[in-house]
């Protein structure tokens, strides 16, 4: 609940732009200053969700995970949060 109220002060948007609750957009390269910067995360892993989007998972040390989908128009949008990010570790195909 913390962190949602600090994340809606950090990437607060003009009262022009739309106000929807779960989604926080912004510039892509504004969008990864803030994500490394104020929340202290990096980049854990990505994949492709279409010709034009690539769905990030950013988490910091304590294990927050932020999920950021990245569209080919410049645009990044932080779609879902959470914590308690675990790797798990690959399975052996053999």
């Amino acid at each position: 609940m913390i962190r949602a109220f600090i994340l809606t002060l950090l990437f607060a948007a003009p009262a022009a732009a739309n106000p929807i609750a779960d989604v926080i957009c912004d510039d892509t390269p504004r969008m990864k200053t803030k994500l490394e910067r104020q929340l202290r995360a990096e980049k854990q892993s990505i994949g492709l969700r279409g010709p034009e989007q690539v769905v990030e998972v950013w988490t910091d040390e304590r294990g927050d995970w932020t999920m950021v989908i990245t569209y080919a128009s410049g645009k990044s949008c932080i779609v879902a949060m959470g914590e308690a990010w675990t790797d798990l570790p690959r399975k052996d195909p053999a």
